[in-house]
């Protein structure tokens, strides 16, 4: 059924998203290794949603009209926007690293050299790491079209070779695939510099591809390219009720290296009866090809060398010391005076890895539980919920093993704790479970006390260094109540018979809760009072609650939406959403925090979130949305938004026609992430 209201495709608006990682690669102002950065963010987005979302619609364009007939989108259509969509930020992605990263390299003495232009010393040295190092890895395997279909590795790099038998007299032409083998070496090496103080670096790629004739003796080699295949990566089983969970887990796990092609990326310069070759052996089809330049895994220059150049880096922005909490003995006496409200990375991570340390060594802790979504490879929280159990605490964790691309070291960490005597539960079928929160149990002579940390993100020391979120401690019973409910139902797999009054729950409450907070500023907007809406989240989908915001439009609500990544409702509509101010901040910090705040009459109704208002999250998963109490700690996330609402420098707006424009307001200019943390630096007591 078609919306009669404006609505963006998700995947659409996720590409003017990835769009805006792009602008940072393209803005002069920010570093230029930075840039080179975010070179790599772009690229690793768009590979991870060719392999999840673009897969998605060819399978429903493979599967046909009969099956998709009552979708609200025409998957095909969608499919070849898609594509050239992408094709345009392509020419723009090879433009900004050809004209303006390189050049602006070579005057900062950073050189990326292809063979040609190397020194003889160099091209000695190129020579011998080939040999020494790259040579054994490579397995060359030459193609017969119809005869020999060799199976290409998911994100590898292959050279696809053209090439003339010189033995022969009728020159017969031959093509042949090598891989390139970066996973073993790297993609950059740094190569003797040709004169002092200068930087020389070739990519990895351009090493095989002049050394290439060596694997191929007897063959004149015409001309190679660089091919890269991405496949499916859905494992398809969230809806499965029966059997081991996790044994179907790891089983698809195996499966995703071989899924089916989601594209074949190839250099533009490829001729065409190469690319035809190419289709007929690996028999692909026109929507399973996407042009890039001469370079694919554009998601390696993450580990491009900096050469020590720190002026070509972000000014270090140190994480702030939370001293209320980190300078505590103990941070449950912290937590007794009062709630605490910490944001990442502004603030330091350790209070919250402090907060299960403390637990694990209290003698008066009995219980840990936590739900765990995305687990750091290295975490001090696993450890010490593993040490809680040497000294003899009884710890819950579940692990949500459909984190996708986290499956593998969340499995890895549940083997681990259970080893250890862990209570481990894993993903329940049908549902994600996506809250980020943890209860601890305490017991004196008196009474039993709860304490709890709530989150708008995972339980990953690794991405609080990047990630900007919110995480409240409390022992307020009005929420830790409520909580140990969520945890009781994950447990035992009863819904609890007591409603959720404090919190929103997902597939409970959540979205009936926000529907009423939504019609209470409607109804005082009709009235005549102030009715304010502010909305912070990644992103905003699901098409009753974008209906519902129209029309709070339409009723005189003031509202302001940041909204990092997908945005599929149209500001500045005359008529539907003329009113709706939209905002997009993209900076060295990924904003992942999502906050919900309502006026309600003067008194307002603040609340922070694990869920984004995407139908996933408000029908599909088990989510958290809690309330901020506090009236400091209300003041502490208005203050947030406020600057963020502000930020004329790395702000987008995403108003009708005027997607991605920045925000500029010919003020002093004011870029939120530094003013935040300096807003936070300069707070007394934190």
């Amino acid at each position: 059924m078609k919306s009669p209201k404006p609505y963006i495709d998700r995947d659409i608006s996720w590409l003017s998203f990835n769009y805006r990682v792009l602008q940072e690669a393209k803005d002069p102002n920010v570093p230029l290794l930075e840039r080179m950065k975010f070179l790599a963010i772009y690229s690793s987005n768009l590979d991870e949603f060719f392999r999840v979302r673009v897969a998605n619609h060819k399978n429903l364009v493979q599967a046909g009209k009969s099956t998709y007939k009552k979708l609200s989108f025409a998957p095909r259509l969608i499919l070849k926007q898609i594509l050239n969509i992408v094709q345009e930020q392509q020419i723009e992605f090879n433009h900004i690293f050809l004209n303006d990263l390189l050049p602006a390299l070579k005057k900062k003495d950073i050189n990326i050299l292809r063979f040609k232009k190397l020194s003889d010393e160099q091209k000695e040295f190129t020579t011998s790491f080939f040999n020494d190092n790259l040579l054994p890895y490579i397995s060359p395997v030459l193609l017969q079209e119809k005869k020999i279909k060799p199976f290409l590795l998911n994100g590898a790099l292959y050279l696809a070779v053209y090439m003339m038998d010189s033995n022969t007299k009728n020159k017969d032409n031959f093509y042949a695939i090598v891989r390139i083998p970066t996973d073993e070496v790297g993609r950059f090496l740094v190569l003797p510099p040709k004169k002092e103080g200068k930087n020389d670096v070739i990519i990895i790629d351009d090493v095989v591809r002049e050394s290439i004739h060596q694997i191929f003796p007897g063959y004149q080699i015409i001309d190679s390219y660089s091919i890269k295949l991405s496949r499916d990566a859905e494992l398809y089983i969230d809806n499965e009720y029966s059997g081991d969970l996790i044994d179907k887990i790891k089983k698809s796990l195996k499966k995703r290296k071989v899924g089916p092609a989601s594209r074949l990326i190839y250099d533009l310069e490829m001729p065409e009866h190469f690319l035809d070759y190419l289709k007929n052996v690996f028999d692909l089809k026109p929507l399973d090809l996407v042009q890039e330049g001469r370079y694919h895994n554009n998601s390696d220059f993450f580990a491009f060398p900096d050469f020590e150049k720190k002026s070509l880096k972000d000014i270090p922005l140190d994480n702030l010391k939370y001293e209320p909490l980190e300078n505590s003995k103990s941070i449950f006496s912290a937590i007794n005076q009062r709630d605490h409200m910490l944001f990442y990375p502004y603030h330091s991570y350790n209070s919250v890895v402090k907060f299960f340390q403390d637990a694990a060594i209290d003698p008066k802790v009995t219980h840990i539980q936590i739900l765990q979504y995305r687990v750091a490879k290295k975490s001090k929280i696993m450890e010490a919920l593993i040490d809680a159990v040497e000294n003899g605490k009884d710890v819950t964790v579940f692990i949500e093993v459909k984190a996708r691309f986290d499956e593998v070291a969340n499995l890895a960490w549940g083997e681990k704790l259970e080893a250890a005597g862990v209570n481990v539960l894993y993903s329940m079928p049908g549902v994600k479970v996506h809250s980020k929160m943890a209860i601890v149990k305490k017991v004196t002579a008196k009474k039993e006390s709860y304490y709890m940390y709530l989150s708008t993100g995972n339980f990953h020391e690794k991405t609080a260094n990047l990630y900007s979120d919110f995480g409240l401690f409390t022992k307020d019973e009005r929420i830790t109540r409520e909580a140990r409910r969520i945890f009781n139902y994950i447990t035992s797999k009863k819904r609890p018979k007591e409603s959720f009054k404090q919190l929103g729950v997902g597939t409970f409450n959540l979205k009936q809760k926000l529907i009423a907070c939504v019609h209470n500023e409607i109804k005082n907007a009709k009235a005549g009072k102030k009715a304010k809406i502010i909305l912070k989240m990644n992103s905003l989908q699901d098409q009753e609650m974008i209906n519902l915001l129209y029309e709070a439009d339409q009723a005189g609500v003031d509202i302001k939406l940041i909204i990092r990544g997908i945005c599929c409702l149209v500001p500045g509509v005359k008529g539907i959403s003329e009113n709706i101010k939209a905002f997009s901040i993209v900076d060295r910090y990924l904003e992942h925090a999502r906050v919900f705040v309502f006026y309600n009459d003067g008194d307002e109704l603040i609340y922070l979130s694990s869920a984004d208002w995407m139908v996933r999250n408000l029908h599909h998963r088990i989510e958290t949305m809690f309330p901020v109490l506090d009236p400091k700690l209300k003041k502490f996330v208005k203050d947030i938004l406020k600057i963020q609402l502000n930020d004329n420098t790395k702000s987008r707006l995403l108003q009708y026609k005027h997607i991605n424009k920045y925000h500029t307001n010919g003020e002093e200019p004011l870029r939120s992430q530094y003013d935040i943390h300096n807003y936070i630096k300069n707070l007394k007591n934190n």
